[in-house]
């Protein structure tokens, strides 16, 4: 382990235990995979435990070897048997865990191993925390972004009238393998699931879905509705592509727009819009400004153009948000939503993606991700916003 990053798990690990004192929480059990390798540095299957004073103690079921050699935890065991985990954790008093993440089967079972023990919720702990990414973090998705622009940048020397969107989106997904991209991202949303991306052009990109984003794409099949479809790409249509990119283990979230050809009038005059609102949202991305009011201020310029009943999906469709937070989950804090009302911090980051959807045309925006910074947000998927020409 490299004593950089042991001391970023141990600040990550003093920053809860300050919060468990705060609470008046004995301890805290983490058990969820991305949990516990965000305190641990080590995503084996097993369970963290983490006191209010005193070093954590990380349990592994597997692979006990790999969890040793990885881990930032100095104390690492064998998940012990059942009969002995009362005495391991040494509890004596209310235990936190998160409770968004834990399947009701799962918590029942600790729950008999532990009995009599007080539970509380510490999700939005533990959100909250991991939204603010150190220097560290930080680091790595500037790297993450940076190769995944790079990748949606050439866009142009492969896209072509006529292959499919599922042929384009293999060409996208080889070649972030290439850059090192370790898999679909992961989503803490109960039943969320998206294959690392979406490929889309003309009216699939307008089709609504289950996905929780303005544009879903119509799959291959209904079992898997997201996504690329094998329908073949013509000329003159927007081509939308949003890929993630996942780089030691942090998502990061970008999307271009193309075209073979020229794009409609209305269409490109609704790209230019999703410019304009991604620049006005991009200057207030700092710290103190309130989510809801970005969320707004887009919504605002938008309906200001004539355009939105088309902003953030299909009518009747849409989505109730601009941006949202990424880090090792897609889905994480910060949302530019309504309601959403605490304060943005320094080292929030944010994927922004004003977009528009025409039924029966297609879709057209931009997304990058963003560091919330005193200066403004600072884009970390740094590549060209223009329309793409193939």
């Amino acid at each position: 382990m490299d004593p950089h990053a042991t001391e970023e798990h141990a600040a990550r690990t003093a920053r809860l235990q300050a919060a468990l004192e705060d609470r008046k929480l004995s301890g805290a059990l983490l058990l969820h995979a991305v949990d516990v390798f965000y305190l641990s540095g080590t995503r084996q299957n097993g369970a963290l435990w983490v006191p209010a004073r005193g070093a954590p103690v990380l349990l592994v079921r597997k692979s006990f070897a790999r969890a040793r050699r990885e881990s930032a935890v100095a104390d690492v065991r064998p998940f012990p048997p059942s009969k002995e985990l009362a005495g391991t954790l040494g509890t004596s008093g209310p235990i936190g865990t998160p409770f968004d993440a834990l399947p009701v089967a799962t918590f029942d079972w600790w729950r008999r191993q532990l009995p009599g023990v007080e539970w509380a919720d510490l999700s939005a702990t533990l959100r909250e925390q991991r939204a603010v990414k150190s220097p560290a973090e930080l680091a790595v998705l500037r790297s993450g972004g940076a190769r995944l622009a790079a990748v949606l940048a050439d866009l142009p020397r492969f896209l072509r009238a006529g292959m499919s969107e599922l042929e384009l989106s293999a060409e996208v997904e080889s070649r972030l393998r290439r850059v090192g991209n370790e898999g679909a991202p992961r989503l803490r949303a109960f039943n969320a699931e998206l294959y690392g991306g979406l490929a889309v052009a003309g009216a699939s990109a307008a089709e609504p879905g289950f996905f929780d984003g303005p544009v879903v794409g119509s799959g291959l099949h209904a079992a898997y509705p997201v996504g690329a479809s094998s329908r073949a790409i013509g000329a003159g249509e927007p081509v939308l592509v949003d890929y993630t990119g996942v780089f030691a283990g942090y998502v990061v979230d970008a999307t271009r727009t193309a075209v073979v050809g020229r794009l409609a009038p209305e269409l490109a005059r609704a790209f230019e819009v999703s410019l304009s609102i991604q620049d006005a949202v991009v200057r207030a991305l700092r710290p103190g400004a309130i989510p809801t009011d970005l969320w707004e201020l887009a919504k605002g310029l938008a309906e200001g153009a004539g355009l939105g009943e088309h902003f953030m999906g299909p009518k009747g469709d849409q989505a109730r948000f601009v941006g949202h937070g990424v880090g090792l989950e897609l889905d994480e804090l910060p949302v530019l939503a309504p309601g959403a009302k605490a304060p943005l911090a320094a080292g929030h980051v944010v994927a922004l993606e004003p977009k528009f959807v025409f039924p029966g045309l297609g879709a057209v925006g931009i997304e990058n991700t963003w560091a919330v910074t005193e200066g403004g947000g600072e884009k970390l998927t740094t590549a060209p916003d223009d329309l793409l020409h193939a």
